[in-house]
């Protein structure tokens, strides 16, 4: 190139950097960075023990998460009542392999969900198991209050280049004894007998005013996760908590922030609901203690979906996100329900939780994916 020619062209790129930054000044140097994951924002999570990322050793699992740049972890499993000790030493081996435990699933107390003889005797031992939560600093326990939970209507279908999704179906043929039954005609089990709204209504009325107040006391929430799937009848029972009007008249029952919810996006639009507008509903209100981030695509609300890839469905996971930051949700979000890969599938031994499920590829994909969604709320 000749040389002059060259000067020239030097010159009118100094030029037009100058141009560009000119005006800026001090300014240029005090432009906020990116934001990412902290104290003050939503926090991602995954199962300690389970969802893929099990391993031969605990601090082998633990080293698979924190390879994918989780540093929260959910728990269950734990015979109540919970002890304060036992809590201290998982929380502490969880700590020195770089992980934090942020929310216990507790069960075990039926005769409290079906108002059977011993529901006191149930009731105090799960209060004894939210007091040791709280002397320990784990910040949320989270339940369920199924009459049934409605299992048996899920089957596996095929997704993208043969991945796995879960398919849910009021009429799916279940075999009983040779004969196929739609679930929805599917009869009460002995162990849990059928039940109506109210009764469900009743005995969790009762469950809370005995448990919130000790809740609040311990400065621990508690999180009652959606009927999932949220089918209208279940083994002949009603589901109290498969409709959004269920969901608010929960908080209302006691009204504190201990007595919250698992916002679920995908059981939110199973229903037919604008999960963003749900989510504003009780992010508002402060009743949001935990976070499960899936998406599915419904042909019928309440009868008839899918679950699907999180860039897949129905809903729109950044508005989600973006509400939630929006709302200043500092909790857990757990991007659960990993959808089967040809990968996980190879893998010796494996084992989905639900039919067309994944492992601990799947779990890196929906860890991605969250963060992704998370990092651009938070600098949007």
């Amino acid at each position: 190139m000749n040389p002059t020619r060259r000067r020239l062209l030097e010159a009118a790129g100094a030029a037009a950097l100058a141009g560009a930054t000119a005006g800026l000044g001090e300014a240029a140097v005090d432009l906020p960075g990116p934001r990412a994951e902290g104290a003050d924002t939503p926090k991602i999570c995954l199962d300690a023990a389970a969802g893929g990322a099990a391993a031969a050793t605990p601090d082998e699992t633990a080293r698979r998460i924190r390879q994918l740049g989780v540093e929260w972890v959910i728990s269950g499993g734990m015979r109540i009542p919970w002890e304060e000790s036992r809590l201290r030493e998982l929380m502490d081996r969880l700590k020195t392999s770089g992980l934090y435990l942020g929310n216990v699933m507790i069960a075990g107390f039926g005769n409290a969900i079906y108002a059977r003889p011993g529901r006191d005797e149930d009731i105090d031992k799960v209060i004894q198991s939210v007091r040791a939560a709280g002397r320990a600093g784990l910040p949320v326990v989270e339940y369920n209050w199924y009459a049934h939970r409605a299992v048996e209507g899920y089957f596996e279908e095929t997704g993208r280049a043969g991945a796995g999704w879960t398919g849910f179906d009021f009429e799916h043929p279940v075999d009983v004894e040779g004969v196929k039954v739609p679930f929805k005609d599917l009869p009460p089990l002995a162990a849990e007998g059928a039940h109506t709204l109210e009764e469900m209504w009743a005995s969790l009325t009762y469950f809370l005013k005995a448990v919130i107040p000790e809740a609040e006391k311990a400065g621990v929430r508690l999180a009652l996760h959606p009927n999932d799937p949220p089918a209208p009848i279940s083994r002949g029972s009603e589901q109290i908590m498969a409709t959004v009007e269920g969901w608010k008249r929960l908080i209302e029952i006691v009204d504190s922030p201990a007595n919250g919810i698992t916002f679920d996006c995908g059981v939110t639009r199973e229903m037919g609901h604008d999960p963003v507008e749900v989510c504003h509903y009780f992010g508002t209100r402060d009743r949001i203690n935990h976070v499960h981030f899936r998406n599915v695509q419904v042909r019928q609300p309440y009868r008839r979906y899918s679950e699907v890839f999180l860039d897949e469905g129905q809903i729109n996971m950044f508005a989600v996100m973006r509400e939630l930051v929006r709302l200043k949700y500092t909790r857990l979000i757990y991007p659960e329900h990993p959808r089967g890969l040809d990968y996980d599938r190879e893998r010796p031994g494996f084992r989905s939780q639900y039919p067309g499920g994944g492992g601990y590829a799947a779990f890196a994909f929906n860890v991605g994916f969250t963060r992704a969604m998370l990092e651009a709320a938070l600098n949007g």
